[in-house]
């Protein structure tokens, strides 16, 4: 691979320890690493990229989604449901996927993603219709060109046995083990550069046992991966929990073995003070999906107290049923308008609203030595945005801009080197194609 110099950076916002934020700057790219950063004149490279008029960041770290949700967005019967009715209303549609949906429809969200800046996404899939695979989301982050956290979830516990999800959609238990062995022999890699690793996901708290949720645990462990599922997303979520097992979200995750520094949580939105502790003495991870939280009337998470307690909090979408969107520049502006409506103007600032984006969610899925942060030895995952559209114009402070006034989209992002947007493109498929299957197939689910 040959070396790729970015030059005359408006601004490189480096993420690194000192937080440094360097004008006139360049970075150097070599075999999928950063080789060196400086300001001023650069060095001479076989490649070189013009970033003057932009600000240069980590690619974004995306730490929540459902892929397969992408195609099916604004659907009636779920546009004013809270969370148990939302679901109910999606699962019969979602039953109707075949392989080759979910493939399509995790290419979209990925495509979306990577127009957005983000370079990294973890992926909780826990539906797994006619012949569905977690390989069919693989397949698609390999066509996109992003790296991919697949969280292999699961659904065990039917209506008929107390659960929340139709009987017809969930799994034994011995297959899902058995599944969760498989697909981590199969796409785990742990080496430094990744682009795919695998987590063990089941469901919630509502879809799945406690059996199931301790012995995932056990066998995350065993084998050295990490572990990821939903928690006290609402107030009904907390009241589930509080009358199935007569404990609160966070001590009963922990009496499971569902705490600790490799283990992340999507929402929490309605963690209380001692569960914010818990999770800081513990190291155990937040993944903040603040638009999914709007738009399923689930409230404001606690997020200016998890990280005043030093829990580590990462940015996540959601799937695209529930925000309707994958932008995760987005995200981080919708974080830091909600906790400044909860507690102020100085809540949360637009630098830290950018670092849960990128440091934190790398930090949340285990990451931080390598990615979420530009140094030398870091992973060249990179994202250039160009500030000189109308979006932007007049911001004094271009840092702040990208969280306040962002870029609709980034004008390229490099993930392992590699150049996944250039110039406001994707480089591997063609986007409008792949828009036109998408429409084509939302129809078909909803003919039934």
């Amino acid at each position: 691979m040959s070396a790729l110099l970015i030059r005359g950076a408006l601004r490189l916002v480096c993420m690194d320890a000192a937080r440094r934020e360097l004008p006139d700057a360049w970075l150097l790219i070599e075999d999928g690493v950063v080789a060196a950063i400086g300001q001023g004149p650069a060095p001479a490279a076989a490649r070189t990229l013009d970033a003057s008029g932009c600000v240069v960041t980590p690619a974004l770290v995306n730490t929540h989604h459902h892929l397969f949700q992408t195609l099916t967005r604004a659907v009636p019967a779920a546009q004013h449901a809270t969370l148990f009715g939302w679901l109910r209303a999606l699962y019969p549609i979602w039953g109707r996927m075949r392989p080759e949906d979910v493939t399509l429809a995790a290419a979209v969200g990925l495509a979306e993603l990577a127009l957005s800046g983000c370079g990294t996404c973890a992926d909780h899939h826990y539906l797994f219709p006619d012949g569905v695979r977690l390989e069919d989301v693989i397949e698609a982050a390999g066509m996109i060109g992003l790296r991919l956290h697949a969280a292999r979830g699961a659904m065990s516990l039917g209506e008929s046995a107390g659960g929340l999800p139709p009987d017809a959609l969930v799994e034994r238990e011995r297959d899902i083990l058995k599944d969760f062995e498989r697909v981590v022999a199969a796409f785990h890699d742990p080496a430094p550069g990744a682009m795919t690793r695998v987590a063990l996901a089941p469901c919630s708290p509502f879809s799945v046992s406690e059996g199931l949720m301790r012995d995932a645990a056990i066998l995350a462990r065993e084998k050295g991966v990490r572990l990821h599922t939903h928690l006290a997303e609402n107030a009904q979520d907390v009241a589930f929990s509080l009358e199935r097992f007569g404990l609160r979200p966070g001590p009963w995750a922990e009496s499971l073995g569902w705490t600790g520094e490799d283990v992340w949580h999507a929402h929490c939105v309605r963690l209380d003070a001692d569960e914010i502790a818990l999770f800081a003495r513990t190291g155990t991870a937040v993944a903040h999906c603040p638009c999914s939280n709007c738009r399923l009337g689930a409230g404001i998470a606690p997020v200016r107290a998890m990280l005043a307690a030093g829990v580590t909090v990462g940015l996540g979408v959601d799937g695209s049923a529930s925000n309707d969107a994958g932008a995760l520049l987005a995200e981080a502006r919708q974080a830091m308008l909600l906790q400044r409506a909860a507690g102020g103007p100085d809540a949360l600032s637009a630098r830290a609203a950018l670092e849960m984006a990128t440091l934190g969610g790398a930090r949340a899925l285990g990451r931080a030595a390598e990615l979420g942060a530009l140094a030398p030895g870091m992973r060249a995952d990179v994202a250039v945005w160009d500030m000189s559209g109308l979006e932007c114009a007049g911001a004094w402070d271009p840092t702040a801009a990208l969280a306040l006034c962002p870029p609709r989209r980034v004008r390229d992002l490099i993930v392992e080197g590699r150049e996944v947007v250039r110039d406001g493109r994707l480089t591997r498929v063609d986007e409008r194609a792949l828009s036109e299957r998408a429409a084509a197939a939302a129809r078909r689910l909803a003919q039934g």
